[in-house]
Parts: structure tokens; C-alpha cells; sequence
């Protein structure tokens, strides 16, 4: 399958990854990659960056670095609300969003509240990607989460670090094979996400491919083959803001 971009990464300004930007585009370089995506965590992860640095982000040169980067921010939904953790101000000067359920951010909840959370941050504008929706401590109910993400024009992510066998997420493996059913069923888009927070593991998806090949999954439904089709599910979703 050809694989040519990695929109979920992370480096040192997330405060728990340990490489710099061009540190990060260099590795995607030498790993062949068309385009990288920096998506560093919101501020109500713990150790995270401030919220001016996503407002400052317009001062870099995006042509300084060894590919094509985009600027994005891995946001925390925080409670069944769907309610995520950068202001409007500051998202719409960023090229994509992921949203995504961190322990530290907010409470276990049943499978209807956080079903519901999700499906509520699916439906804000900003938000381009769930990621990693795959952990059985926040339960899901995958025929309305792959419903809600076709309708919503946004992508659900394969995290290869979940299923890594240093990940920590639990029940990632079965959880995906069951989600990718429902995706087969709607025709729902998938993204391959490294959830690098080291330059080696850049644009690193084995594992994700794994249970796509396990499950069969159809290769035109994952967008990592061709830059042109992530953008265009970022320019459907820009709709929203209409």
C-alpha cells in the first residue's frame, strides 16, 4: 500500500516528545514521506505547550523544512459536551485538527457519553480526525461513530503507537478490527497516524497496516495514499464553516 504522509506527530513543544521540528521533517525526509503533519497536544495535557504557540505558529517558513509540513493540534475532548480545548481564534489559523480522549483530560465515562462526546467534536468545524478511537477504557459505539465521521466529513484514525507492543491503550486491536467493519459498511475514510513522539518513529504505520491486511480493508477508503486526498476531506469539512 503506498503510504505517503504521517498527520499525527508530535515534538518537543508537546512536553512528553523528544525531537524539534526539523528534526521531525528530516526523518520524514529519509523516510520518503510527501507530506508530515506537527500536531502538537492542546494545552490541558499536562506538560503541553501554551495556546500562543499555536497563534504563533504563522511565523515559520514552511519552506525551510526537508518536506512540505502542515500545522495542526491534537485537541482533548473534555467532557461528554464534545467541548475541546483551543479557542476558535486560534483553530482557524491552523491548517487541521484532531480530537482525541486522553486520560488526563477527561473522567471515564459509559459508552453513551463518550460515544456522544466524540460525535459532538465530530461536528465542530475544526476538527478534521478523531484520533486513536480505540481504547476500551473509553468505550464506543463504532456503528454510530463510523456513521457520525461519514456524515461529518471527518477522518478516523489507525494509531499505530496504540497498537504498538509499547502502547498503552487498551483493546486497540480488536476495537479497530470491529471499527473497520463499520467502515467497510459506510464507506467511511481512514488515516494512518504514527502518534510519533520521536523522530525515529515517523511515518512508521506496520502495525496499523497489520489489521487493515487482517480485515481486508479496502485501500481507496485510506487516505495515506495520496496527499490530495487528504486535502480534499480538509476541503469538505471547510464547508462547515460556511
Amino acid at each position: 500500500m503506498l503510504d505517503v504522509l504521517d498527520m499525527h506527530t508530535h515534538t518537543i513543544a508537546s512536553g512528553h516528545a523528544f525531537n524539534t521540528i526539523r528534526e521531525m521533517t528530516k526523518a520524514a525526509g529519509k523516510k520518503g514521506l510527501a507530506l508530515l503533519g506537527i500536531s502538537e497536544h492542546a494545552p490541558m495535557m499536562p506538560g503541553s505547550c501554551h495556546e500562543f504557540y499555536f497563534s504563533n505558529l504563522k511565523i515559520l517558513d514552511r519552506g525551510a523544512y526537508d518536506v512540505p509540513v502542515m500545522f495542526g493540534v491534537e485537541l482533548n475532548i473534555l467532557d461528554k459536551k464534545g467541548t475541546i480545548d483551543l479557542a476558535e481564534r486560534h483553530l482557524r489559523e491552523l491548517d487541521y485538527g484532531i480530537a482525541s480522549l486522553h486520560p488526563p483530560c477527561i473522567p471515564f465515562m459509559s459508552e453513551a457519553n463518550i460515544t456522544g462526546a466524540v460525535i459532538a467534536a465530530m461536528q465542530n468545524p475544526y476538527v478534521n480526525i478523531i484520533g486513536h478511537p480505540d481504547d476500551s477504557r473509553f468505550p464506543l459505539n463504532y456503528d454510530e461513530i463510523v456513521s457520525a465521521a461519514k456524515e461529518n466529513n471527518v477522518l478516523l484514525e489507525i494509531n499505530n503507537a496504540s497498537l504498538s507492543p509499547t502502547g498503552f491503550r487498551v483493546g486497540a486491536r480488536d476495537n479497530y478490527l470491529r471499527m473497520l467493519d463499520y467502515c467497510k459498511k459506510y464507506r467511511c475514510r481512514v488515516l494512518l497516524g504514527s502518534d510519533a513522539h520521536a523522530d525515529t518513529l515517523v511515518g512508521h504505520h506496520d502495525y496499523a497496516i497489520e489489521v487493515l491486511a487482517e480485515c481486508n480493508f479496502p485501500e481507496e477508503l485510506v487516505v495515506n495514499s495520496s496527499v490530495d486526498a487528504f486535502l480534499a476531506m480538509l476541503r469538505a469539512k471547510e464547508k462547515m464553516k460556511q
